[in-house]
């Protein structure tokens, strides 16, 4: 893995990866106890999660499911979701996007990884906040 790719996203620890399709691919790791971001939807991304090891609690549509290591989850458009690791061991996982396009917001919200206090930093009250300010402009319509 390229350790420029890699940055800390609200608490995960997100590997971008280049793709030749009309997709973004990226595998990221989520530490135990570590909230998802806030329920949302994409109006054009279909989204899919393959749990890689360990287990994620998902909100999709009203209903809560966990979903362990082998198993996974798609997300048609227009679907509210959200999702955390309430677990106490790390959780890796797989995440598409479909069509191409969302790789730019976990690239533009990321902290890098090799900087210091990352993952503090991509939690931090200011990065949250641009992450509610612009959310749209990344097809992510945030509902609270």
């Amino acid at each position: 893995m390229n350790p420029s790719s890699t940055k800390w996203v609200l608490g995960h620890k997100v590997t971008t990866h280049d793709t030749t399709g009309d997709y973004d691919l990226m595998i990221a790791e989520t530490p135990p106890q570590v909230q998802g971001p806030p329920p949302h939807l994409h109006k054009s991304y279909k989204e899919s999660f393959l749990i890689v090891e360990g287990e994620m609690e998902f909100f999709v549509n009203g209903e809560v499911k966990i979903v362990k290591s082998g198993e996974s989850v798609d997300i048609p458009p227009n679907t509210l979701h959200t999702f955390s690791n309430k677990s106490e061991a790390v959780c890796k996982w797989i995440n598409i996007h479909s069509p191409k396009g969302f790789r730019d917001f976990f690239e533009q919200m990321g902290i890098p990884a090799d900087e210091e206090d990352a993952i503090e930093k991509s939690v931090a009250p200011e990065i949250v906040g641009k992450v509610i300010q612009t959310a749209q402009d990344y097809d992510m319509i945030i509902k609270v």
